[in-house]
C-alpha cells in the first residue's frame, strides 16, 4: 500500500498484508467470494479482515500467504497452534469457570421484611435461570465470545418461538452482519434502526436449488393496520387485513389517531405509555442469476424474493412482532473507538509477532534437522560400487557405519547445534514479547517459572496486565449482556408468559478471572460478618465469587440462619419476640398456648359456690389408707360399706 493510499480504520492492523490493499480488484483477492454482488464495497475490508483472522485460528496462515503470493513455501511454514492459544486463554479469563445470572434484590426475598420488589425480582432471577438452562446459554456464550474474541465482534439474535412459549437464542457469524444506520447516525452508542443478516446457500443439483441468498431483516418502523399471509403470482406474501366496508383493520389493542392517523399500542413493559413504533421481520431468499452489480444486501429487489414462512404458518414478510426494539445483541471484543462500531480482534496488534513466531518455528525445524541428522563430507574414503552399473552407492550416515578412509582420508560434519540454540532463545524472546503486548502475561500464559515468584504478591504484581485487560473486556460487555436480558423478559411478556409490567434490571456476572486465596476469602467474610462491617448476603456472595461451591445465594443464607442458635438467642435477647426467633431460624409459627384461668382465694368457684376443698397455697394432710383387711373406705365420711 502505497503512502498516498493509506488508509486508517479499524481493520489497519492488516494494511501489511498485500490481500487488504485493494480487496475488491478481480483475480489478486484471497476470497473471490466476497466479489459477489451483493456484497457492499465498504464492508470488504471487514469481512476480508474475518477471513485472514479464522486463517490464522486454524494454522492455515501459510496457505493463505502462498494463495496471495506473499510466500512462495508458505505452504511449508509451521504453525504450532500460537494464535489458537492466544484465543482460547483470553476466552477463559473473560468468562471465567461459570456465569450467573443476577437480578439485584432477589437475595432480600427470603427475608421476613422482604418487599414486593425483592419478591419480583426472586421471581424474575429464577425465571430467566430456568430459560438459560432450556436455552443453553453457557453454551451460547462460549461460541458468541470465541468469535468476538477472534475476530473482534459477535453477535446475539432471540426470536419469539410460538410452539416452546419461550424465546430462541441465537448466534451468528458476525460475517453475516451487516447493521444499517441512517445518515450522520453511525456511532457506536447509537442502536442501528435496520438490521441484515444475509449469506450464501450453495447449489444443489440434486435437488433441483440453484444458488440463492437468503437475507433476514429486522426494522424499526410505524405500526400499521393489521396483515395476514396471502400469495402473489404464486408467491406467499402478507397483505392488510380490511373489514367490510373496505378500509384497514388494526391489530387488537390498537388504537389510531383521528387526527394525525397514527397508530399507538401499550406494550406489556410501558404500561400507561403510548408506542407508535414496531418491530418488522422479514426473512427471504433471492436467485443469484436475478441480482446485478446494481443490487447489494441493502438493496436486494422484493419483487424478485421468495419469502419464508413459519411455524405457524405466518409469511416472514414484515411480520410485525409486537415488540418496539430489534432483538439483535452485537458484542464487541473490546470498547470501540469514538465514531465506531466494530471491536478489536485479540490478535489484532500482534498478527505481526505471529508472523515472527512462526518464521522463526519454521527456522528452528530446518536446523533441527541438520543438527540431528548432520551433512557429512567425506574425502578418501573407498565408497560401495553397484555391480550391476559400477556407480558408487549413495552414501547414508546410520548408526554402525564404517567406512574406509586413505592414509589421507578425511571426514567432516556441518554442526548446527549453535544456530538451532539461538533460535530457541528468539522463540523465547518472542514468546515474552507476545505475553506482554497481549497483557496476557507470562504468567497468564501458563509460561512463568513458579520458583521466580517469592509470595503472593509478587504473582498478584505479575497479573497485574492481565487484571486491567479482562476489566476492560468485560466493561465492553456488561451493557450488551444487560440489554439480551431485558429482550428476553420483554418477548415473554409480549408472548403473555410473565405477567406485565416495568422491566427488571437483569445482569450477567462473571467468575474469577484468577486463582484465588480462598482461605483468605473465608477469614476476611468470618472477621468482617462478626464485626458487622458487611451482611450475610455480602459475604456469601464474596464466597461465592470466590469458588466455593454455593449455588443460590438466598438458600445458602436460609440454610446458615437455620443453624444460627447463639443468633437467635441473641435475636430472643434483644426483642422478646418468640415469633421473630422462630422466623429467623426457618421454623414455622408455633400453636398459641391455651391459657388456664386460676381461681383466686374468696371467689365463687365454678359452679358459683366457693370451694370446699383447702387453698391451693396450703398444704393437704397426707391420705389415710385403711388397714389390711379393713372394709372401710377412705374419705372423710368415716367406714362405711365397700
Amino acid at each position: 500500500m502505497r503512502l498516498r493510499e493509506l488508509l486508517i480504520d479499524a481493520w489497519s492492523w492488516l494494511n501489511y498484508k498485500q490481500a487488504m490493499a485493494d480487496p475488491t480488484r478481480p483475480g489478486h483477492h484471497a476470497f473471490p467470494e466476497l466479489n459477489t454482488s451483493w456484497v457492499p464495497v465498504e464492508e470488504m475490508r471487514r469481512l476480508a479482515a474475518y477471513k485472514f483472522l479464522a486463517a490464522y485460528d486454524s494454522n492455515q496462515a501459510g496457505q493463505l500467504a502462498a494463495v496471495t503470493g506473499e510466500e512462495h513455501h508458505g505452504v511449508e511454514r509451521r504453525e504450532l497452534g500460537d494464535p489458537s492459544k492466544l484465543i482460547d486463554t483470553t476466552l477463559g479469563y473473560l468468562l471465567g469457570p461459570e456465569q450467573t445470572i443476577v437480578v439485584p434484590g432477589a437475595d432480600h426475598a427470603e427475608q421476613d421484611k422482604a418487599s414486593a420488589e425483592d419478591r419480583a425480582a426472586a421471581d424474575l432471577q429464577d425465571k430467566l435461570r430456568a430459560w438459560a438452562d432450556k436455552e443453553l446459554l453457557a453454551l451460547r456464550i462460549q461460541q458468541a465470545e470465541r468469535c468476538a474474541v477472534r475476530c473482534g465482534d459477535g453477535v446475539y439474535t432471540l426470536a419469539w418461538e410460538p410452539s416452546k412459549r419461550r424465546a430462541l437464542l441465537r448466534t451468528y457469524d458476525p460475517g453475516f452482519y451487516f447493521p444499517e444506520w441512517d445518515e450522520g447516525e453511525q456511532d457506536s452508542a447509537e442502536y442501528p434502526s435496520r438490521v441484515h443478516f444475509a449469506w450464501e446457500l450453495a447449489a444443489d443439483p440434486v435437488r433441483g436449488l440453484k444458488a440463492r441468498v437468503r437475507r433476514i431483516t429486522y426494522e424499526l418502523g410505524p405500526i400499521g393496520p393489521a396483515t395476514s399471509p396471502g400469495s402473489l403470482d404464486g408467491r406467499a406474501i402478507r397483505e392488510q387485513v380490511v373489514g367490510e366496508d373496505g378500509d384497514p383493520v388494526l391489530t387488537v389493542g390498537d388504537t389510531r389517531d383521528t387526527v394525525t392517523g397514527t397508530v399507538t399500542r401499550i406494550y406489556p413493559w410501558a404500561p400507561g405509555k403510548p408506542s407508535s413504533t414496531t418491530c418488522y421481520l422479514t426473512d427471504a431468499e433471492w436467485l443469484l442469476e436475478d441480482l446485478g452489480r446494481a443490487h447489494d444486501v441493502f438493496s436486494l429487489p422484493a419483487d424478485k424474493a421468495a419469502y419464508r414462512v413459519r411455524s405457524d404458518g405466518q409469511v416472514l414478510d414484515r411480520l410485525d412482532l409486537m415488540h418496539d426494539f430489534i432483538p439483535v445483541v452485537h458484542i464487541p471484543n473490546s470498547i470501540p473507538d469514538v465514531g465506531e462500531h466494530w471491536g478489536k480482534s485479540t490478535l489484532a496488534t500482534v498478527l505481526q509477532l505471529l508472523d515472527e513466531l512462526a518464521a522463526t518455528d519454521t527456522d528452528s525445524a530446518s536446523a533441527s534437522a541438520t543438527t540431528g541428522t548432520p551433512i557429512v563430507a567425506l574425502a578418501g574414503a573407498r565408497l560401495p560400487i553397484d555391480r550391476s552399473t559400477g556407480q558408487p552407492l549413495p552414501v547414508r550416515v546410520e548408526a554402525g557405519t564404517v567406512w574406509q578412509l586413505s592414509d589421507s582420508g578425511r571426514m567432516d560434519t556441518l554442526d548446527t547445534s549453535a544456530q538451532l540454540a539461538e533460535l530457541r532463545q528468539r522463540i523465547n524472546h518472542l514468546l515474552d514479547r507476545l505475553a506482554a503486548n497481549t497483557r496476557l502475561t507470562a504468567a497468564g500464559l501458563g509460561s512463568l517459572d513458579p520458583a521466580k515468584l517469592p509470595n503472593g504478591y509478587s504473582l498478584q504484581v505479575a497479573l497485574g496486565p492481565l487484571d486491567s485487560l479482562v476489566g476492560a473486556l468485560r466493561l465492553a460487555r456488561n451493557h450488551k449482556y444487560q440489554l439480551l436480558l431485558r429482550m428476553v423478559q420483554r418477548l415473554h411478556q409480549a408472548g403473555q408468559e410473565w405477567p406485565a409490567g416495568e422491566s427488571l434490571p437483569a445482569r450477567l456476572v462473571f467468575g474469577a478471572h484468577t486463582p484465588t486465596d480462598r482461605t483468605t476469602v473465608l477469614a476476611d467474610v468470618t472477621s468482617g460478618y462478626e464485626a458487622g462491617v458487611f451482611s450475610l448476603e455480602t459475604g456469601v456472595r464474596m464466597l461465592q465469587e470466590a469458588g466455593y461451591p454455593i449455588e443460590d445465594v438466598a438458600e445458602e443464607i436460609e440454610r446458615i440462619q437455620k443453624r444460627a442458635f447463639d443468633q437467635a438467642a441473641r435475636l430472643a435477647d434483644a426483642t422478646g419476640d418468640n415469633g421473630a426467633v422462630r422466623g429467623y431460624l426457618g421454623l414455622p409459627e408455633a400453636d398459641p398456648v391455651q391459657k388456664v384461668p386460676l381461681i383466686q382465694p374468696g371467689q365463687p368457684g365454678t359452679q358459683g359456690q366457693p370451694p370446699t376443698g383447702p387453698h391451693p397455697a396450703q398444704p393437704q394432710p397426707p391420705t389415710q389408707l385403711p388397714p389390711p383387711g379393713s372394709t372401710g373406705a377412705v374419705g372423710a365420711g368415716g367406714p362405711g360399706p365397700r
